[in-house]
């Protein structure tokens, strides 16, 4: 069974630092473009970064400079580090593959920045 498991959430202060983990399951997502998403309240979830197979990245002009996606396919996961965390970075954050497979999505892990 494909699973995509988000953890490293929490609540930092403004300016802190997170580590976000994507743990998946089978091979075939070690040659996918995968992406890091995000869900605010009362908004729609948007892709905040992607990582291709090879490990180019790309991502959304608001998080620029401040997040870094990669992957480590020999352990299966995809990580966010996320620095200088603002207030507007607060929202639940899943992963999926590039475009998003509606049955992967997890329970996604909350990011809380507040002081």
């Amino acid at each position: 069974q494909v699973q995509l498991v988000e953890s490293g959430g929490g609540l930092v202060q403004p300016g802190g630092s997170l580590r976000l983990s994507c743990a998946h399951s089978g091979s075939i997502f070690n040659i996918l473009t995968m992406g890091w998403y995000r869900q605010a309240p009362g908004k729609q979830r948007e892709l905040v970064a992607t990582v291709t197979g090879g490990g180019s990245t790309h991502y959304v002009d608001s998080v620029k400079g401040r997040f870094t996606i990669s992957r480590d396919n020999a352990k299966n996961t995809v990580f966010l580090q996320m620095n200088n965390l603002k207030a507007e970075d607060t929202a639940v954050y899943y992963c999926n593959t590039e475009v998003p497979i509606a049955a992967y999505w997890g329970q996604g892990t909350q990011v809380t920045v507040s002081s």
